[in-house]
């Protein structure tokens, strides 16, 4: 098969496009002709600084058709369509993921959409809800709003009855954002963040924020509300997660971090993606695609979703 990898951490130039051995089957495992591959921040980031062995395949995302099937697996079958999550391997033709990270995609909804809906919208529920408490008429800031994890945060947070302030930049950005459920969007480039938020609030500052960012933490913090909650899932900005804590302290601010990982297996999880999906055929949720790359563009899909400022995740099809 065909596959995008790398010998060596670094740029997106050093990712090729090679014939590589079709990946083996396990007996908990599914095997996907994969048909829509999401990039997701965490292959950035595995890519340009984490050491594998030679010809590594990286990816935690795509969607596809199953075409073959693990001894132990009992609740996947032979075409049917599936979107799955697991830890490396989707930047490939075939991919052999875990049957229990895996989703059936509904009959109308396409595979671009699917491929980047567990991770995006699975972590931004987890977020907001599980971690986060969020309540109706509570204020929730969103960082890095024009990702995916942002956007998703966005729709959920405003249809669960929430004031949304949103964080991104460049007008194309701002109007998407409010168009699809932010109250305020602040372009932290022209504005100072904590003072706009904190304008915005009359001084109070909000209820939640989320924070995938991780060079953002300390103006989160400063911008939460007394006895606020902060949930903070991944480091997109590649910075250090250091933050002074005194002030949290003595505000009862309470901050939660999250990995998703193998958290996408529990029921509570698993069932929350299966409802997402059905969410966005119905049109009650928008998955937003930047762009679609063929997989042999890998290394320039890569580029752009690291440094073209997309709106939303950028896809790559075989």
């Amino acid at each position: 098969m065909k596959a995008a990898v790398y010998d060596n951490p670094g740029p997106p130039t050093v990712l090729k496009y090679a014939e590589v051995p079709d990946p083996v089957c396990g007996p908990q495992d599914v095997l996907i002709a994969v048909e829509a591959i999401s990039i997701e921040g965490g292959d950035l980031i595995n890519r340009r600084s984490t050491q594998q062995r030679s010809r590594w395949i990286v990816g935690y995302a795509a969607a596809g058709t199953i075409v073959a099937v693990g001894d132990e697996v009992r609740d996947r079958t032979v075409g049917q369509r599936v979107t799955a999550f697991d830890m490396q391997g989707s930047h490939a033709e075939l991919w052999a993921a875990p049957a229990a990270r895996t989703w059936l995609v509904p009959d109308g909804l396409g595979m671009a959409e699917a491929a980047v809906l567990p991770i995006s919208f699975g972590t931004a529920y987890h977020c907001l809800f599980t971690k986060g408490a969020l309540r109706a008429g509570e204020t929730v800031l969103i960082q890095a709003a024009a990702g995916g994890v942002g956007l998703a945060a966005v729709q959920l947070a405003r249809s669960a009855g929430a004031n949304v302030i949103a964080v991104a930049r460049g007008r194309e950005r701002r109007a998407r954002l409010t168009g699809l459920g932010a109250s305020h969007v602040i372009d932290r480039i022209e504005n100072d963040v904590v003072e706009e938020v904190l304008l915005l609030t009359d001084g109070r500052g909000v209820d939640l924020v989320i924070d995938p960012v991780g060079s953002t933490l300390q103006a989160s913090l400063s911008v939460l509300a007394p006895e606020g909650r902060l949930v903070f899932v991944g480091n997109v900005g590649g910075g250090s997660l250091a933050v002074d804590l005194w002030q949290a302290m003595q505000n009862n601010q309470t901050l939660h971090g999250v990995f998703m990982g193998a958290l996408f297996e529990r029921p509570a999880v698993h069932n929350t993606v299966d409802d997402l999906l059905k969410a966005v055929l119905e049109k009650r949720l928008k998955v937003v695609v930047d762009r679609v790359f063929p997989l042999k563009d890998a290394s320039a899909a890569h580029a752009h979703a690291e440094t073209g400022n997309p709106l939303g995740r950028v896809v790559m099809k075989p």
